[in-house]
């Protein structure tokens, strides 16, 4: 079992940068795949991209394509969410998700595939 943590959020005028960070306990962590998805006032939550165990895959959503960088440190037990070229529409409730799943480096892009969240971070970005 895992719990996560994320960190990171705050208000930003578009264009700016934001990194999240999401903090896992226990000690398999880098046995589970890793999302982050955002859920915006009156949407459903969306996943906006994973990386895999080992980090060796990271999947984007189009809407982030090019301006968000997902990256992990299995040594620290910790995925970043690194968020560039911010716009007004990015603006949500940022959340990891966790799960275990060893080897392979499949994502999953759904959010009842993951069985671990964080709290969520507020982002908002101002026009």
């Amino acid at each position: 079992q895992v719990q996560l943590v994320e960190s990171g959020g705050g208000l930003v005028q578009a264009g700016g940068s934001l990194r999240l960070s999401c903090a896992a306990s226990g000690r398999t962590f880098s046995s589970y795949r890793m999302g982050w998805f955002r859920q915006a006032p009156g949407k459903e939550r969306e996943f906006i991209g994973g990386i895999s165990p080992g980090g060796t895959t990271i999947r984007y959503e189009d809407s982030v394509k090019g301006r968000f960088t997902i990256s992990r440190d299995n040594a620290k037990n910790t995925v970043f969410l690194q968020m560039n070229s911010l716009k007004p529409e990015d603006t949500a409730v940022y959340y990891c998700a966790g799960k275990l799943s060893p080897g392979g480096t499949y994502i999953y892009t759904t959010a009842s595939d993951y069985n671990y969240w964080g709290q969520g971070t507020q982002v908002t970005v101002s026009s």
